[in-house]
């Protein structure tokens, strides 16, 4: 199994229009999306190794953060759907997304209550 580096992004609080319920598909609901991606990596990384030889942590915020305006998401799992796509046509070197999103609106004592998404490119 070649070499590869997990970039993390965790426990971003994102409103996003999302739900099945009518209580649920007026106004964005707060999600706590966390993103892992393997990416593939360079032989070493050295001291004076330029950014371009990995990826901005941006691009995982950017990508959970950036969602189509005025688009209601039915269901989480096509959020994670469209975080996972931003970032494999974002780069080639991506061969895993991971994507784990909480629904904050519906926990009554603190559980935390979602779904995990993974996809690898074909």
């Amino acid at each position: 199994m070649p070499d590869s580096l997990k970039l993390q992004v965790r426990d971003l609080e994102v409103d996003v229009l999302t739900g099945v319920y009518s209580e649920e598909t007026h106004l964005p609901q707060p999600l706590r999306i966390s993103i892992t991606v393997d990416l593939k990596m360079p032989e070493r990384f050295d001291p004076d190794t330029p950014l371009s030889a990995s990826k901005s942590y941006l691009d995982l915020k950017g990508a959970a953060q950036n969602l189509p305006a005025g688009v209601h998401f039915t269901l989480i799992e096509a959020v994670a759907e469209h975080i996972a796509d931003t970032l494999f046509i974002g780069d080639d070197r991506v061969t895993r997304v991971e994507v784990e999103i909480v629904k904050l609106a519906i926990a009554e004592a603190g559980e935390r209550i979602g779904i995990t998404m993974v996809r690898e490119r074909p």
